[in-house]
């Protein structure tokens, strides 16, 4: 684990202050929605931080930075990946080439996004919503 947790200044350093305003938008959108565990950790070889959501065992997603770069990262396994298959039409362009070109594992497909604004936020909640169902009451 993480001894410090990164605060606003330390996160705007690292990623610039328009990627750590993105960040925090879709952190916004996913606490808005998902009632998770979220956790920092070292962002292994690639990155500097991982910010995890999860619940019960299970990850949802999770956020990652490292200089001048925000990702965000869904992994769909198999059930997902048909449900995501059947419905891809819906998704923009550019997530299905980012679906077709995710490495697939043993756990599933992991896609990874590298944040540059807020345009496939909707898709983002979509595939979520794959994974799970919001379990935050809205209004």
């Amino acid at each position: 684990m993480l001894d410090i947790i990164p605060d606003a200044e330390k996160m705007t350093t690292l990623v610039g202050k328009s990627l750590y305003e993105i960040w925090n938008k879709l952190c916004a959108l996913i606490d808005e929605k998902y009632d998770m565990d979220c956790l920092w950790n070292k962002g292994g070889k690639a990155w500097v931080y991982e910010y995890k959501y999860r619940r019960g065992g299970k990850t949802l997603c999770a956020l990652y930075a490292r200089e001048n770069c925000v990702g965000f990262m869904v992994i769909l396994g198999k059930e997902e990946r048909l449900k995501f298959e059947k419905d891809r039409e819906n998704y923009s362009k550019e997530v299905q080439k980012i679906y077709d070109e995710a490495q697939t594992y043993h756990d599933g497909k992991w896609m990874m996004f590298e944040l540059r604004d807020t345009s496939l936020f909707d898709d983002f909640i979509r595939l979520l919503g794959i994974k799970r169902k919001p379990n935050r009451k809205q209004g």
